[in-house]
């Protein structure tokens, strides 16, 4: 091969080639307004902390914080705020669109005054996606040790990515959630494989990072370490002294992270905790899809299917018998859900004082629908990517049983924890891909390492050729 196809220049270059794709399919969407979606959650909390140098709840305030300093909050974690109020010191002219888009949802003025301006953001979010994809072909290459599968598995991630260009268009975490975790997972396959505490300390710190971007992934923290005692068992030259060693250097930059932020909401928001409400408010509007008819139970799996659902259902206006599962429509499970915790907040003040109560009656009565609404939930949250998943979930399928057989126990543990997302996901969120854009790395790999062996099978066969090995 080529010194432009291994080594350090492999590196770059798929860096740069991913960078050209996204960028290239990030922005050509069109401009959006700051406002839309969930955009203002954290283009508030970036105008909080430009203005007032404060981690505020954002649009989750008792006051107009365009008058007034808002009290330090704690309902969102500060990674990605952090994040954007840094673009607008580095931007004047974001910062300016920033302000006037917050201005005017608080009716200080026109909205359509404000210029659609967010190119900074999503040259960041470019950057941030290029590097995923990096770690995610970086991985691949350690797990098979072939750099012909980085390639492929490069290839794939940004393919898989590109397809998802819209959601990267707005001022979101996604980017930044895939993005940490790919590097996350690329430092634990390496802990797994080395046994080097610098690796779990690596990986420790990441998670942190991730778990102050989006909080469930503090699942992830017990998983890794249930996931590092297993190698003992399954991975030969794993160690457990080492083993050991690795959890604790793991353990103590998340340690230090998760304690970090804590402490500072106990001084500042004078409550020791990583966050308040948003658990229960995510909560309250999962239970609305357990609802869900026997109907729409079954029209699931069609309606979230990629390609199949554009054409047999209306997934952009919701005119259908699927109109629960378009979160626009009136009367969407998202509304129905969103209404309740509306109510509770207008009526008791807080949700996590009833939370318990709550989720105790959900469970007794309809614990089993809960279990049950969780399968086409996952079903529908399993395709990142849209129709490339079509081809890259089948083929990571057959990757994981082939893994199973021929001993590559690294890529089953490589996969885990985004499996495990995947179905947190489905019990306590909803069913959108959004949640689960990590799943698109292990999906990637396994299907790069299957593609490579189908393209050497018919060779293999040959008298006097010996089968390659990728």
């Amino acid at each position: 091969m080529s010194r432009w196809s291994k080594g350090p220049w492999a590196n770059l270059v798929l860096l740069l080639a991913a960078s050209a794709v996204l960028g290239g399919a990030i922005l050509s969407r069109p401009a959006k307004g700051l406002m839309d979606f969930d955009q203002p959650f954290y283009v508030t909390m970036a105008y909080d902390l430009d203005r007032h140098g404060i981690l505020s709840n954002g649009i989750f305030v008792d006051i107009d914080s365009t008058e007034a300093a808002p009290q330090p909050g704690m309902f969102f974690v500060p990674i990605y705020p952090l994040l954007v109020a840094a673009v607008m010191k580095v931007d004047s002219r974001f910062a300016k669109v920033v302000r006037c888009s917050v201005e005017a949802d608080r009716g200080h003025r026109d909205e359509r005054s404000c210029e659609p301006y967010d190119t900074p953001i999503r040259v960041v979010h470019t950057l941030l996606l290029a590097l995923g994809v990096l770690a995610v072909a970086s991985t691949a290459r350690v797990i098979f040790g072939s750099w012909p599968v980085f390639w492929a598995c490069g290839a794939l991630a940004i393919m898989a990515l590109a397809a998802e260009a819209e959601i990267f268009s707005f001022v979101m975490t996604e980017s930044l959630t895939f993005s940490l975790y790919s590097i996350f997972a690329l430092t634990m396959v390496l802990a797994w494989q080395s046994g080097r505490p610098r690796y779990f300390a690596g990986a420790g710190m990441a998670l942190g990072l991730l778990c102050l971007t989006r909080l469930s992934f503090l699942v992830l923290f017990p998983l890794s370490i249930g996931l590092t005692l297993l190698c003992r068992r399954i991975i030969p030259a794993a160690r457990t002294f080492a083993l050991i060693a690795g959890v604790a250097a793991m353990s103590v930059p998340f340690g230090a992270m998760m304690g970090g932020w804590a402490m500072r909401n106990a001084i500042s928001v004078g409550k020791l905790g990583l966050s308040e409400e948003y658990g229960s408010a995510v909560l309250i509007e999962r239970f609305a899809y357990n609802d869900m008819s026997l109907r729409e139970f079954f029209q699931a799996f069609p309606f979230c299917t990629p390609g199949l659902g554009e054409l047999a259902f209306d997934t952009v206006y919701g005119s259908d018998s699927m109109h629960r599962f378009v979160y626009h429509t009136p009367g969407s499970f998202f509304h129905v859900g969103r209404d309740e915790r509306d109510r509770l907040v207008s009526e008791y003040g807080r949700l996590d004082p009833l939370i318990g109560g709550i989720v105790g009656t959900e469970m007794r009565e309809k614990w089993w629908r809960h279990l049950l609404v969780s399968i086409p939930l996952a079903w529908c949250g399993m395709w990142p990517g849209w129709v490339v998943s079509l081809f890259l979930l089948p083929l990571f399928i057959c990757a994981c049983m082939r893994a199973t057989r021929h001993g590559h126990s690294l890529l089953l543990l490589y996969c885990a924890p985004a499996i495990a997302m995947l179905g947190l996901h489905a019990l306590i969120a909803n069913h959108y891909t959004r949640y689960n854009l990590i799943l698109i790395g292990p999906y990637a790999t396994g299907a790069a390492w299957c593609l490579l062996a189908l393209s050497r099978w018919p060779y293999s066969r040959r008298p006097g050729l010996r089968r390659a090995r990728v």
